[in-house]
């Protein structure tokens, strides 16, 4: 069984859109492109460097895979993520006929839900996505996500696609790891923790015997 395990860039609204450049994805009137790049520190790269290192296969959305695959095939040949990415599969929801040029690139058009469902039940590494805003809407709305793994930087964007729109329904998460880097940026990693179970703060109502027990006391002086 395998695990979908998403991984985004977040403010602190919840915007996970075009974090790494002006003309990534200015969907929407967009001009804040970009806005990561002067928060980057050590253990921010760390970070990515554990997540990329272990295995894994990358879920995509169409967009995100057009912006990985102009840019990560021409990077130095000696360029590590580089290198990764284009050693692992790369699954890709799309719409689009048009073929995928990247090697290891496959299409998954249709039912996308079905088909990640299938691939969760295949043996094989994780599969993380990276960006793809709207094919993470279709696994919420599915339940199929397993683990976030979130980097929250401390700035609001005010409007921008968000990490959890349309498509997400109510759960419960555990916090497993946490820890905030030199900029500010809050590294946290969430796990499934079953159903939300509701509470109140309100005082309990006292019972009948209560109340008639009190009226008897004042009555008594």
């Amino acid at each position: 069984m395998r695990k979908v395990v998403a991984a985004a860039f977040l403010s602190l609204d919840g915007i996970m859109q075009a974090p790494g450049g002006p003309d990534e994805d200015p969907t929407g009137d967009f001009t804040l492109g970009g806005w990561t790049v002067n928060y980057w520190d050590e253990m921010m790269g760390a970070t990515m460097d554990k997540t990329f290192g272990d295995p894994f296969d990358l879920l995509l959305g169409r967009k995100t895979y057009e912006i990985f695959a102009a840019h990560w095939p021409y990077v130095d040949e000696n360029d590590p993520i580089g290198t990764r990415f284009a050693a692992v599969t790369k699954y890709v929801a799309t719409s689009s006929t048009s073929p995928l040029t990247w090697q290891n690139s496959v299409i998954l058009n249709g039912d996308v839900a079905a088909e990640v469902k299938k691939l969760k039940e295949s043996d094989g590494p994780i599969l993380l996505t990276q960006g793809s805003s709207d094919i993470i809407q279709t696994l919420l709305s599915a339940d199929l996500i397993d683990e976030f793994r979130l980097l929250t930087f401390p700035l609001v964007l005010g409007h921008g696609k968000r990490l959890f729109g349309k498509g997400a329904i109510p759960a419960a998460l555990k916090l497993t790891d946490t820890k905030v880097s030199t900029t500010g940026v809050v590294l946290s990693t969430y796990v499934r923790d079953g159903k939300i179970e509701p509470g109140t703060f309100a005082l309990e109502q006292p019972t009948a015997a209560e109340i008639e027990r009190r009226a008897r006391m004042a009555r008594e002086g």
